[in-house]
């Protein structure tokens, strides 16, 4: 049985492994075919989450689309298509939210894992944990 991956969601915050993740799904996309949705989250404290004007401050959103903008081009290289996606929030929470959404049509979900080690994990949280154990959709973590 063959499985379409025509819509991968890579999160991304600028990082290495954040980088790693978006390469493996750009190889992912090319074997099927498919559409890479990169969503930047923007994490917020608390109260400002909620807050309509929001937390993101203009050298924030200057990262944020500075990170979209590299991704989307180094997509473009080899021939995939990118969409780009800035929220602000929780970015455990809110790439899961995105992910589970059925408007959003995700298949898979590939995210770059930080590699703190399993005691750091147990007591700090990690973003891909979090969505590895909240997605509804099928999760590749890249180290």
């Amino acid at each position: 049985m063959a499985i379409k991956t025509k819509k991968i969601l890579v999160p991304l915050d600028g990082s290495k492994n954040s980088i790693r993740g978006l390469d493996m799904a750009i190889h992912l996309a090319r074997q099927s075919q498919g559409v890479i949705v990169a969503l930047s989250v923007k994490s917020v404290p608390g109260i400002y989450a909620i807050h309509p004007l929001g937390f993101l401050d203009f050298n924030s959103t200057k990262e944020m689309k500075k990170t979209l903008d590299d991704a989307k081009l180094r997509a473009a290289k080899k021939g995939i298509k990118l969409i780009t996606k800035a929220v602000s929030g929780d970015p455990g929470y809110d790439i899961a939210r995105f992910a589970n959404n059925k408007k959003n049509k995700i298949d898979l979900v590939v995210i770059g894992a930080r590699g703190r080690s399993s005691a750091k994990e147990l007591f700090l949280g990690s973003v891909s944990n979090y969505v590895l154990h909240k997605s509804k959709k099928p999760v590749l973590i890249v180290k």
